[in-house]
């Protein structure tokens, strides 16, 4: 019986330590090295919307939308409007999806990157903090630090990147009603993809 409660206590206290952060408060607050060797922390960006994307170049659904270019659309259309933009890579060395800044460089060239900076998460710590569980998952942030998106790119849970066209893109729709002053109407989905390589 003792044996059961504190079981129960144990999975309580890792459930609590993983709880996702919530729509509608502060976004959780991080720093992290880019792939330049350069720093950069949530509270730089303070006084602008900013899209946190879980990234792994491995990952299928992830391919799905920069083989395609149409990530680095998106990328570049919000970050010309000066909306900030981070791909994150929570995978741990050895695991798919991990680089060394020089691999990651030579990659994000080779593909056109168009985001703000590409932050490497390797021990999971950040990752972990917004209960990201798929790459891609999105979160977006508002200019007061406030979370108000979280979840999947789109509508369609797939790797064919033919599905991009119809599909519905809830962190184009989230920034669209956010940077002009109205709610956002789909606040929070259900992420797909594959999973985080913690």
């Amino acid at each position: 019986m003792k044996l059961h409660h504190v079981a129960t206590a144990l999975l309580f206290t890792a459930t609590m330590a993983i709880a996702s952060p919530e729509i509608g408060k502060p976004a959780p607050a991080f720093t992290l090295t880019d792939s330049n060797g350069k720093s950069h922390s949530l509270s730089d960006f303070k006084g602008k919307f900013v899209v946190l994307e879980w990234v792994n170049f491995g990952c299928p659904f992830v391919k799905k939308f920069y083989d395609s270019g149409e990530m680095q659309k998106l990328q570049a259309a919000h970050t010309g409007k000066d909306v900030v933009w981070l791909s994150i890579c929570s995978s741990a060395e050895g695991k798919q999806g991990h680089h060394t800044p020089a691999e990651l460089q030579a990659k994000l060239e080779s593909i056109g990157y168009k985001g703000t900076g590409y932050l490497i998460d390797a021990d999971g710590t950040v990752g972990k903090s917004y209960n990201a569980r798929t790459t891609p998952e999105m979160f977006v942030i508002n200019p007061e630090g406030v979370l108000i998106y979280k979840g999947a790119i789109d509508d369609k849970p797939s790797t064919d990147s033919a599905d991009i066209a119809s599909a519905r893109n809830f962190v184009a729709a989230a920034l669209g009603e956010a940077t002009s002053g109205q709610a956002v109407t789909t606040a929070e989905t259900k992420p797909y993809g594959c999973s985080v390589k913690y």
